[in-house]
């Protein structure tokens, strides 16, 4: 009797073993992400998501006083069933710089970035990493610009970021793209954490609305960063707003244009997926909530079909949220904005439209100077962090349909 309570003993254990594991190996399948037609694949199966955009996580992680921040938030996210998370992979110039000059990183900082990887990684998160910011938060196009201007060379407006032969080659990220990290040991360039590389947050380009501008100027460093890295997807950055290829479409802007072509720039052959944002309490600052809704509805529809019968790509929600700061607000209305949205996206899902969304934006408690708004703290916020759960379980079910 001793002996066979000692082999079903020892039984159970291998199978508690064996299941974690496999619990292990279900986090996080080891297999890169890729694009088919209009749907993300991976490994071989439709790869349906939730996401979330946390920007601050490799700035927190460059002081290891400040990682369990990171650490905390992957943790919630993984419970809540938030499989990728889009981030910053740059500081340029300034406080805390991981680039202090150009092609000159600070080492400390890589370290705070090898940590945010290692991190998703053990928790089962994906990561976009985002090249350069648009805005001069962290450094951005001003920066760039910047660095010619202090030499005596020639830059007369942050859109020269575009054009300018000596900025353009400042940004040149062979560096991060070919980091070894400190932590797993893994070349970033080879590591399946990351899922995608984003060009620039988005961009924008005040003297030329046309979008042909910045077109140019995508085709060029997309190219350079596949050259150095063809393993992972590539994104740009964009908001989505419709520019001159197809002028009709500017009826579906909300009222003005930013010098991008969503189009245009995303029939570029080298980008692998496109990408849009909404801000409606921004964008349509002053009307209603229903008109706020009726312009999202528009607005993804559209890009959703310029994704089935255009772009013949996947397309992502990568921002959008509802900000504490607008009239009005209350905890009750952005989670009835939030359901909206996810309730539309779930259906778009099904027909196999949209790859995923992501909120903006989820941090963790303590991070109160990181705060612009919009910030989603998941232990504090019960009823949000409840519905972001519901809504995940039901995107990430259809990866079963």
């Amino acid at each position: 009797m001793a002996y066979f309570s000692r082999i079903i003993s020892f039984s159970l254990i291998f199978l508690l073993v064996a299941l974690a594991c496999e619990a292990r190996i279900l986090l996080q399948s080891p297999g890169l992400v890729q694009t088919q037609n209009t749907r993300f694949i991976l490994n071989g199966s439709p790869f349906f998501f939730k996401w979330f955009n946390s920007y601050w996580m490799m700035n927190a992680a460059a002081d290891p006083s400040q990682r369990s921040k990171v650490s905390d938030v992957f943790s919630q996210a993984a419970a809540s069933r938030l499989m990728v998370c889009r981030t910053c992979a740059f500081n340029d110039g300034g406080s805390q710089a991981l680039q202090i000059s150009p092609g000159v990183y600070d080492e400390r900082d890589f370290q705070g970035l090898d940590f945010v990887i290692s991190e998703a990684r053990k928790n089962g998160v994906r990561l976009i990493l985002s090249l350069c910011n648009n805005y001069k938060d962290f450094g951005g196009r001003p920066q760039y610009v910047s660095c010619p201007r202090n030499a005596g060379a020639p830059a007369n407006s942050d859109d020269d970021f575009y054009t300018n032969e000596v900025v353009k080659g400042y940004y040149t990220f062979s560096k991060v793209l070919t980091r070894i990290n400190t932590i797993t040991r893994v070349a970033y360039k080879d590591d399946p954490t990351i899922m995608a590389w984003e060009l620039i947050n988005e961009p924008r380009c005040q003297v030329d609305y046309s979008g042909k501008t910045l077109n140019g100027w995508i085709q060029e460093m997309a190219s350079f960063v596949k050259s150095i890295d063809s393993n992972h997807l590539l994104t740009v950055g964009m908001e989505g707003f419709y520019g001159d290829s197809m002028p009709e479409k500017k009826a579906i802007n909300p009222g003005y244009q930013v010098g991008t072509d969503f189009i245009s720039n995303h029939l570029i052959k080298v980008i692998d997926f496109t990408t849009i944002h909404a801000y409606p309490d921004v964008w349509l600052s002053g009307k209603d909530d229903s008109t706020q809704m009726a312009f999202m509805q528009r607005w993804t529809t559209s890009h959703l079909a310029d994704s089935e019968t255009i772009t013949k790509k996947p397309v992502i929600f990568s921002e959008f949220g509802k900000s504490s700061k607008a009239p009005g607000y209350s905890l009750s209305a952005r989670d009835s904005f939030l359901n909206a949205v996810y309730t539309n996206l779930y259906n778009f899902a099904r027909s196999g439209g949209i790859g995923g969304g992501l909120v903006w934006q989820i941090m963790a408690e303590g991070m109160q100077s990181y705060d612009d708004g919009y910030e989603i703290v998941l232990t504090q916020n019960p009823s949000t962090s409840g519905l972001i759960t519901q809504q995940s379980n039901k995107l990430i079910a259809l990866d079963h349909v």
